[in-house]
């Protein structure tokens, strides 16, 4: 592990919505920390238009949303990350490209809220589901005292987290 801040990558397919919000999440509940960076393995053209309402609605900066491919950050002059968890299953499903330095890895798997369908209303509320629940797991594992922990207690730690009910508040 580095000091502070650590880097962490968030990964979907799209990169459209999952992703995006856990990456914004992060930069702001890490309180410096952490800094938080997201990707696809097979990126949209652009961050969905309710995931940047949604945001927005909650004062997150939106200038750095965009959808971009992990291969960037597989790049030599990519930054060294050192935590990379998954948010949907898809990419947890899928071959990775290799992470510079080991970073610890685990799953967060949350349903797809651009899969929802239905009134813009109801699909609305799934973006807001979505960021309830990557919100209530991102706070577990900033409050983790990662530099006091052994590599096998937090990586228990970080698959502890992915399991944690999506439903959950």
């Amino acid at each position: 592990m580095t000091t502070a801040p650590y880097n962490v990558l968030f990964l979907c397919t799209g990169n459209s919505a999952r992703s995006l919000i856990a990456e914004a999440i992060m930069n702001r509940e890490g309180m410096g920390k952490f800094k938080a960076y997201s990707a696809g393995s097979n990126p949209g053209p652009a961050p969905h238009p309710f995931t940047l309402e949604l945001l927005e609605g909650l004062n997150h900066d939106t200038s750095f949303a965009r959808s971009k491919s992990w291969d960037e950050f597989a790049r030599p002059d990519a930054p060294k990350m050192d935590f990379v968890f998954t948010v949907c299953d898809n990419a947890a499903a899928e071959e990775c490209p290799y992470w510079p330095g080991q970073p610890m890895t685990a799953h967060w798997g949350v349903p797809d809220p651009v899969k929802v369908e239905g009134t813009d209303a109801a699909r609305r509320f799934a973006f807001s589901d979505t960021y309830r629940m990557l919100r209530s797991r991102i706070s577990i594992f900033v409050n983790l005292p990662i530099g006091s922990l052994d590599q096998m207690t937090l990586q228990r730690n970080l698959d502890d987290i992915g399991q944690t009910p999506a439903t959950a508040d």
